[in-house]
């Protein structure tokens, strides 16, 4: 097994090149060069044909899926340097990494940073191979912003927990295996009586019910506890702990969502701007986009995207040498929100008429996909915290607003 070159340094890094990219010219299948990513989403059944299949055991088995984790629970064991390493040889050759969803974006680091030795052994590696979805319960029919008044309630049992109680807009509840939860264990206190608690989908006393949204999907969905047992090895960190486990993930979300995640994946991906507006709106005489303010709109918001990816590598450097995300995952996620929907506006702007169908003759299939990812992105700026509740965050923890003197 190649040794990780943790010192970064340039023979080793040189050495591990060579390394991946014999081995991804061996393992990786030339039909899904360039092609887009179908196996990370959370908002339909995961659907692979032979080739994809094949590409995501290889890279679950040699744990490049999450490259940064500890190869003794499956992950990769690469240093900062060899993954990014790993990441331009993938993309130099149209490559996309298969093992996605909630386990490695959220749940997966927090597990490493909170969990027993047992439930590492246990729920990592088939995190890291791709073999298990992950759901996440939080938000409640009145535990939205305020999340912390969440009333799904874990009932001590003893070797047990009985839990009772809804969870709303469950990303992907519908299709997952696991849940991990948010839950109250103790009613007198607000903060304090939360707890950290996975629980089966399939556990009886387990139902969702699907949400439709505008956009004609329907990823989100309704779950209902009711008297569904929880084994109390089930319990991550100690009873009371959930507040302060929850929100180190929720920073891990939203770090993954301005920078890796679905809203990401969106913004990077599709055809450029400027050549759907020759498309759309004609060239002039130097192949450039025809009308002047909207060409000078379309600039100004690529260099937005650019400056932001350039952010994005920035704090993600800088969260792996202090341990993990920070406060400043807020402002990643308000400005990756904004972006992302700047472009979809610019997109149905550019589009005119043809980016307003839904259904019938007259639209292509890529002109109807706009429109539903139009309506798609609308969600962008509330999901993973609002964008009201990041500005909360930035303004207490990152400005000091509010503090007492």
């Amino acid at each position: 097994m190649m040794e990780s070159a943790a010192d970064g340094t340039s023979g080793s890094i040189d050495t591990f090149r060579q390394h991946v990219r014999a081995w991804l010219a061996e393992h990786f299948p030339a039909s899904l060069r360039g092609k887009d990513n179908p196996m990370s989403a959370v908002d339909g059944p995961e659907e692979m044909d032979d080739a994809q299949r094949a590409w995501k055991k290889a890279m679950g088995e040699k744990g490049w899926g999450v490259p940064t984790w500890p190869s003794q629970y499956g992950g990769g064991g690469l240093s900062r340097a060899e993954a990014r390493v790993l990441q331009e040889e993938m993309a130099r050759i149209g490559a996309w990494n298969p093992i996605g969803g909630m386990g490695v974006m959220m749940f997966g680091p927090t597990l490493l940073e909170y969990g027993s030795e047992e439930q590492k052994s246990e729920h990592i590696p088939p995190i890291a191979r791709g073999e298990i979805r992950w759901c996440q319960g939080y938000s409640e029919p009145n535990a939205g912003s305020d999340l912390a008044n969440l009333q799904t309630f874990a009932e001590d049992k003893g070797d047990h927990y009985v839990v009772n109680g809804q969870k709303t807009w469950t990303s992907g509840g519908q299709w997952a295996d696991k849940c991990f939860a948010l839950v109250r264990t103790d009613k007198a206190h607000k903060h304090a009586g939360i707890s950290f608690l996975l629980i089966d989908m399939d556990a009886p006393g387990v139902e969702t019910k699907p949400i439709r949204l505008i956009s004609g999907q329907s990823p989100f969905c309704e779950t209902f506890f009711t008297d569904v047992r929880v084994p109390k090895a089930n319990l991550v960190g100690k009873e009371g702990q959930g507040w302060e486990i929850g929100t180190r993930l929720l920073q891990h979300e939203r770090t993954s969502l301005s920078g890796g995640g679905s809203a990401a994946s969106r913004l990077f991906a599709g055809t450029p701007l400027g050549q759907m507006a020759k498309q759309y709106r004609g060239a002039n005489d130097d192949d450039r986009v025809e009308d002047e303010d909207l060409r000078m709109r379309i600039v100004r918001h690529e260099m937005d995207v650019r400056a932001f990816a350039l952010t994005l590598r920035r704090a993600a450097l800088e969260a792996k040498s202090n341990q993990g995300p920070s406060a400043t995952s807020s402002i990643m996620k308000n400005v990756g929100a904004r972006i992302t929907q700047d472009r979809a506006e610019l997109a149905i702007e550019i589009m005119g008429m043809q980016g307003l169908g839904w259904e019938g003759e007259g639209f292509r299939e890529d002109e109807l996909a706009q429109t539903r990812t139009w309506l798609w992105g609308k969600a962008v700026s509330i999901y993973g915290g609002s964008t009201e509740i990041q500005n909360n965050v930035i303004a207490k923890r990152i400005l000091g607003m509010g503090a007492k003197n």
